[in-house]
């Protein structure tokens, strides 16, 4: 029996990886682990190709995807690090404590 060489899931991953980038860069938790096993299948199908159906290049393609997302991923966890290690921390609190007395003020208004 064959083993089919399906990018659905390298993609799913992907995608959610990219979506979670947002939230400090912890898209890398997703975006990691599709790149791994995506260049484990091409490892795999080209060691061993008789047993493998699907398209190899298609599974290239879903891992250099999965590979741009987790360089975009690791440079924005980074880029939060650096950024609350140097006092970002403090310009977010201001940023969010003044934004929430504007939306007060508002609701007041009404």
């Amino acid at each position: 029996m064959k083993k089919n060489l399906n990018t659905t899931l390298i993609y799913i991953l992907s995608i959610l990886g990219l979506l979670c980038c947002c939230l400090g860069g912890l898209g890398i938790v997703f975006a990691g682990p599709a790149y791994y096993i995506a260049n484990k299948k091409i490892k795999e199908a080209e060691l061993n190709p008789d047993d493998y159906e699907g398209d190899v290049k298609a599974m290239n393609t879903a891992k250099i995807v999965a590979l741009v997302v987790t360089i975009i991923c690791a440079v924005t966890l980074l880029y939060n690090i650096y950024d609350l290690s140097t006092g970002g921390f403090e310009k977010r609190k201001d940023l969010i404590e003044d934004f929430m007395k504007g939306y007060q003020q508002g609701l007041e208004g009404n």
